[in-house]
């Protein structure tokens, strides 16, 4: 018995699905998104201008329905989904998408807009007469052909293609594994250098690129880098910059305007204006009043209306940054060569569309040929029978029918079978004398004919002429001027702050906890005295006015550098907290604020004074402390420290014209102190750790340090002690030294209960001196209170640690 079960494979699921993608693959990348390197064309496209060729929808007819198109090309060659056939010959009629489009369009076929063309029973459409260059000799043999989907009717592997379009009007499509972006070329340009290539096979890149300059867009605009289009053209991939073309029109009152004629290839005209104009609304940038698409028939034409005595330029130069204005575009140009996917330069592409063309010509060229000696022999026989015209109709008349005829007069006269059929079929009139005149002029027509094709059938040189010969008619038919201007070098886009925000006095604030932020003045004014929305146990290191414009540097004890300008800070009411650091960059737990200044600008030439409980201490220069690019998310480090337990006392800036007037005071625990001029302190980098500070004793460590002016008769020494003894000495009672020196004893030594000083501070007439303890408890020190004491001197109590708590740090505030 028969066994008829089906036969069943065992299979592993991995090499199914392998090799089915494999196929599946193969068949996209071939046959679906990657454009042929010979024609340009994906095969939806080439089917779309054949089955139109067909079908007699040429540009020298009236349209026809492009429904009627689409189902041609759906039922002979394309069975797939009429959307994406029409979908395909929406973009080759789209003129602001291909630089020569193929395909004529009556009716809506979508806009720069991004609308969606009409459907196509309303549209109507025909080929270009451009696109007769691409199917010019397609019946003469020129191209391989292979069966449609059906059997049923042949369809080209390729177009003849008489000009370049690969790179003339470009390609885009995503397929499995491949991608590829080939931008819209200058057809006359494209010819130019293809000629050159045929003349010079050898020609360099270099060369080639002084004819072909760069892509030619259909949407023009300005295309920069020049690096980077040498290095597309050299391996197929590259990055340039595309932006519109703008113009600054001044109107009366001060007042002017933004005009964009041409903008980025393949942007959408609408959501830029959209973009642009939620730049205004959402007011990203202060001085645009309005703006407007007025384009029209006669071209685009955006205009960004301003307000009056704006900077004009610094708004366009934001708007290039931050809208489509500008692109990025990045080569990618792949395509189908001998049925595999290559990325490849301009010289592979024009090599291989060389390639093409020799074997265009030169089989249309032997088509040509056979069909002349065809033509030539048959005029051979009816020129013979002419002359013996009285004996060939004997032999007709005597013969039994047609084939009788055929056969006798190939039997009596070597005539051959062709030239039989065509004397029997020849008509009475055609025995006239012109008609043998006009045969023996053919016959001599025929013979230069093949002469001719013979010629280029056998000489190279006289095929390539012919091939330059042809697409320099192409080239003045149908060439136009470049579209898209070249810059070689790209321009950097600066946008000056003062276009983006409004300059505006605010009230900014930054505690030691790491709160920060800027109120308005009137919040600021509207508080009561004191309120300012840090929690009990925080307080002020910076509070001031300041411009939005201005500049802030954060600098905490753990070495780290916080960069903002004041219009990034977070705006809240003035009895509000604020945003803390550590929600933007990272802080450590025990880190906090030691210090914040304010700057106008980036400028400044003076340095920043900094020393550590490690005994060191060093300059570094402002210019080295700049923001960098990431200075929104990371902290930067202004100083080295040696190890986790190390922390920095205080950070001063001292201008560049006052350095040569500073002391720095430096005071020990164990009540040394020293003084000694700045400059002997160097500027080093902000990786530095610094240098030594002063000569500690192995017991002891630096208690604080202050800088003073070299002339100062005014300030005094603020001194208080673990025990809560506070003392104010002249600043002359500490002698002025070098660097890294021990220094002089500023407290007598007692036997028991030893004084350790744990602050220092500068102080005077115009400050008051408060001292707050651990327990969050303060104590004001009134200046006129205390005399002056000398370096032997203890102080005396103003706090008891026990019940008072200890004391932790001065706070000085400035009396107006």
């Amino acid at each position: 018995m028969a066994n008829n079960s089906p036969k069943i494979q065992d299979i592993p699921l991995e090499k199914i699905m392998g090799d089915r993608f494999e196929r599946y693959s193969k068949s996209i990348i071939q046959e679906r998104a990657l454009p042929d390197i010979r024609d340009g064309l994906k095969p939806v496209q080439r089917r779309i201008l054949y089955s139109m060729f067909l079908d007699g929808n040429t540009f020298d007819k009236g349209f026809r329905k492009s429904a009627k198109g689409v189902g041609n090309v759906m039922g002979n060659f394309h069975p797939h989904g009429d959307s994406s056939i029409y979908e395909a010959m929406v973009r080759l009629s789209q003129d602001w998408k291909l630089r020569e489009p193929l395909i004529e369009m009556h009716g809506n076929n979508g806009s720069m807009d991004g609308d969606p063309p009409a459907a196509m029973r309303y549209t109507e459409a025909r080929l270009s007469k451009i696109s007769t260059e691409m199917l010019r000799d397609i019946n003469k043999n020129t191209v391989d052909e292979e069966w449609n989907f059906d059997d049923t009717e042949k369809e080209p592997k390729v177009l003849p293609a008489r000009f370049p379009n690969l790179l003339v009007n470009g390609a885009t499509g995503i397929s499995a594994g491949y991608a590829t972006e080939i931008p819209p070329h200058n057809l006359g340009e494209v010819i130019e250098a293809t000629i050159k290539l045929i003349d010079d096979p050898d020609t360099s890149l270099e060369e080639l690129m002084k004819i072909v300059k760069g892509p030619d867009f259909p949407t023009g605009g300005i295309l920069q880098g020049a690096s980077g289009i040498k290095e597309a053209y050299e391996t197929g991939r590259g990055k340039v910059y595309l932006r519109s073309k703008t113009s600054i029109q001044e109107l009366r009152g001060h007042k002017s305007q933004i005009v964009i004629t041409e903008i980025p290839y393949e942007v959408n005209k609408a959501q830029l204006v959209k973009k642009m104009d939620e730049v205004r609304v959402m007011k990203k940038v202060d001085g645009i009043a309005e703006v407007r698409d007025e384009s029209d028939r006669q071209g685009l034409s955006i205009v960004v209306e301003l307000k009056r005595d704006v900077d004009a330029q610094g708004i366009l130069n934001y708007l290039l940054k931050n809208t489509d204005l500008q692109i990025s575009y990045n080569f990618n140009m792949v395509a189908i060569a001998e049925m595999t996917p290559q990325q490849v330069g301009l010289i592979k592409m024009l090599k291989e569309y060389i390639k093409h063309q020799e074997d265009v010509v030169l089989r249309r060229s032997k088509f040509d040929r056979d069909k002349a000696k065809k033509r030539l022999h048959i005029v051979e026989g009816l020129i013979k029978a002419l002359s013996i015209l009285d004996q060939v109709i004997k032999t007709i008349r005597a013969s039994k029918n047609k084939s009788d005829a055929k056969n006798n007069l190939v039997k009596e006269y070597q005539f051959t079978e062709a030239q039989a059929e065509a004397i029997v079929s020849l008509q009475l009139y055609r025995l006239t004398n012109t008609d043998v005149t006009e045969l023996q002029k053919e016959d001599k027509d025929l013979n230069a004919l093949i002469k001719e094709l013979d010629k280029i059938i056998n000489d190279h040189q006289e095929l390539m002429r012919v091939i330059k010969d042809e697409l320099t008619k192409v080239k003045e038919n149908y060439g136009d001027a470049r579209r898209t201007k070249i810059e070689a070098k790209v321009d950097e886009i600066k946008v000056d702050t003062t276009v983006l925000v409004a300059s505006e006095d605010v009230r900014v604030l930054v505690s030691h906890d790491g709160y920060v932020k800027r109120s308005s003045q009137r919040s600021f004014m509207a508080s009561d005295e004191g309120e300012n929305g840090l929690k009990y146990e925080d307080y002020p290191v910076l509070n001031t006015e300041a411009n939005t414009l201005d500049h802030l540097f954060i600098f905490t004890d753990k070495g780290n550098l916080i960069y903002r300008q004041i219009f990034e800070l977070e705006d809240t009411k003035w009895k509000e907290t604020g945003s803390h650091l550590s929600q933007e960059v990272g802080l450590a737990n025990n880190e906090s604020v030691l210090k914040a200044f304010v700057f106008k600008n980036l400028k400044q030439t003076g340095t920043f004074v900094t020393g550590t409980n490690g005994n060191y201490i060093k300059q570094i220069a402002f210019s080295d402390l700049l923001p960098g690019r990431t200075y929104k998310s990371r902290a930067s480090r202004y100083i080295k420290l040696k190890d986790d337990n190390q922390s920095v006392y205080d950070v001063d800036y001292i201008p560049q014209d006052q350095a040569n007037n500073k002391l720095i005071y430096v005071f020990t625990k164990h009540s040394y102190a020293s003084a000694f001029p700045l400059e002997e302190v160097p500027v080093v980098g902000s990786k530095a750790v610094g240098v030594k500070f002063v000569s500690l004793k192995p017991d002891d460590q630096v208690a604080g340090y202050f800088i003073a002016d070299k002339d100062d008769t005014t300030d005094k020494i603020a001194v208080l002690t673990q025990r809560g003894s506070y003392k104010q000495m002249k600043l002359s009672e500490i002698p002025i030294t070098s660097r890294a020196r021990r220094g002089v004893l500023t407290l007598r030594e007692l036997k028991r209960s030893l004084h350790r000083i744990c602050l220092v501070a500068k102080t005077n007439a115009n400050t008051q001196l408060e001292v707050i303890t651990d327990t969050n408890q303060h104590f004001a020190i009134d200046f006129n209170s205390h005399s002056d004491a000398d370096r032997y001197s203890n102080g005396s109590f103003i706090l008891d640690p026990e019940s008072d708590g200890n004391p932790i740090r001065f706070e000085i505030n400035y009396i107006n």
